[in-house]
């Protein structure tokens, strides 16, 4: 199911510069698209890119706790706050 943001965003069809590069290299390759939850930075894409940075850092920076943990974590927090992230 794909769920419209309700923060205005900019469409991957009108993005350019920054954001346009940042959306290339975000786009979910499964779905082609770029995910609501990197989308709704498009108006400040220096979040877009600080979001993404923290994304990784947390998930594949070092840790005492493996990838599949720290996915696991977060599938956790997701489900008690009913997201679907």
């Amino acid at each position: 199911m794909n769920r419209d943001a309700w923060i205005e965003t900019i469409p991957e069809d009108e993005a350019e510069g920054a954001l346009a590069e940042l959306y290339a290299a975000n786009t979910d390759p499964a779905g082609g698209v770029v995910d609501n939850i990197l989308k709704i930075h498009s108006l400040h894409p220096e979040s877009l890119r600080d979001h993404v940075q923290m994304y990784r850092t947390t998930m594949l920076g070092r840790s005492g706790l493996t990838r599949p943990e720290r996915e696991m974590i977060a599938v956790v927090v997701s489900a008690i706050n009913g997201c679907h992230y």
